[in-house]
């Protein structure tokens, strides 16, 4: 509810501001009406000539905001299509209403647990209000550029390096908050920020391999480990069944000199019956 309440509360204060700053013909005063009424009379004077100089076009994604003696005519921005200017009095600005992309350098952060990385990312915004994009902020472009590097740089110091590298999505939906809040003002809509690609430096890197590298081995060893037990349980079962019947060991040594002929290799076998080893072990 309190977050309703503000964006409600924010919303209106921008409207507040476009209104005042659209209604500015009331405050050109007599002088003012003067020199515009010589600008028509001027136009007329030069007709058909002078309309070249006053019809412009903008296109689909374009907006034009108009000066009239440096104040913003009632209607804000103006377009897509023709507009009419005065000459001498009249002044407009285009502003691209299209989706703008830029990269973030790599900033150097330091995480909350103390280790440096370079971080970099892509923001995507647009102009949502072209009125306040032209007179809230010199460079709305600019601006929102170097305000995405600030934010990158205060978002990341706040978390450690296991949320950062796990994180990601969380990091940008976080910092797309921030710049929606911060560039509403001048009139930009932040729709999007990815994060690239996180560096982390180079005895880091050997460190944390090193450490995965170790983990594997371990969990190798563990799983070797297993295997033998199970195997060692298995030839203890298959070793009570031979003990059962004599025969089976004979026949299990008969399948393996046929798995031997079978490989088409030159290794000769002679078979000694097993009661002549034991004469000579009891001995």
């Amino acid at each position: 509810m309190d977050s309703d309440r503000e964006t409600v509360a924010m919303e209106s204060k921008r409207r507040e501001r476009q209104t005042a700053m659209q209604e500015s013909d009331d405050g050109i005063g007599l002088c003012g009406w003067l020199l515009v009424g010589c600008s028509l009379l001027l136009m007329l004077a030069t007709l058909p000539v002078s309309i070249w100089m006053c019809i412009k076009i903008v296109k689909e994604y374009e907006r034009a905001i108009i000066f009239r003696l440096g104040r913003i005519l009632r209607g804000g921005a103006k377009g897509p299509g023709l507009f009419f200017i005065l000459p001498c009095t009249d002044s407009f600005i285009n502003v691209d209403m299209r989706t703008i992309s830029f990269d973030i350098p790599p900033q150097e952060v330091l995480t909350k647990d103390s280790v440096t990385v370079s971080v970099d990312g892509v923001v995507y915004y647009r102009v949502q209000n072209a009125t306040l994009a032209v007179a809230n902020i010199t460079n709305a472009d600019a601006a929102t550029r170097l305000l995405a590097q600030t934010t990158l740089r205060n978002v990341l110091g706040t978390k450690n390096l296991a949320e950062i590298l796990s994180d990601r999505e969380e990091i940008a939906h976080s910092m797309q908050s921030t710049l929606d809040d911060a560039t509403d003002d001048w009139g930009i809509k932040v729709e999007r920020v990815e994060i690239k690609d996180v560096k982390l430096p180079l005895q880091l890197q050997r460190a944390m391999a090193a450490e995965a590298e170790a983990s594997r081995e371990a969990r190798a060893k563990v799983i070797a480990a297993e295997g033998e037990m199970n195997a060692s349980r298995a030839l203890k079962e298959a070793s009570l069944v031979i003990a059962e019947s004599p025969s089976a060991l004979q026949l299990r040594y008969l399948q393996t000199l046929n798995t031997i002929a079978a490989e088409k290799n030159s290794t000769i076998i002679f078979p000694l019956p097993l009661e002549m080893m034991n004469s000579f072990i009891k001995h």
